[in-house]
């Protein structure tokens, strides 16, 4: 299986390598416009909000990824995890949009959570 993972976290980033089985691709960005330029062909996409903020605490970055991502010819076809900011960390607005993503992690993130998670293809 192929996994994307776009995080500016080494933690985040630890615990996926970890968590993925050893037959498994992870290919991590920090960068979600090339993320999702190289989506083809992936299972499953995992998104550290915190990753896509452009201004801390300003949803408005999420939100350009999302309409980025849902208009991809590729990467919009391919199932999204979100990975929520660590509890406490305010968001000026919270947004959603139905069917979006298939999953929502909470921190702490570990190997086990991705381990999980890469059952969910």
């Amino acid at each position: 299986m192929r996994f994307i993972l776009i995080t500016i976290d080494p933690e985040v980033e630890a615990a996926a390598r970890e968590g993925f089985h050893p037959s498994d691709r992870c290919d991590v960005y920090s960068s979600w416009a090339k993320a999702l330029d190289a989506a083809a062909g992936a299972d499953l996409m995992f998104v550290d909000q915190l990753a896509t903020l452009k201004e801390a605490h300003k949803i408005a970055g999420y939100e350009r990824f999302a309409e980025a991502k849902m208009s991809h010819r590729t990467a919009a076809e391919v199932p999204l995890v979100l990975i929520s900011p660590p509890v406490g960390y305010d968001l000026d607005f919270v947004v959603g949009w139905p069917d979006f993503a298939i999953g929502n992690i909470q921190h702490p993130v570990s190997a086990k959570i991705f381990r999980r998670a890469s059952t969910w293809v």
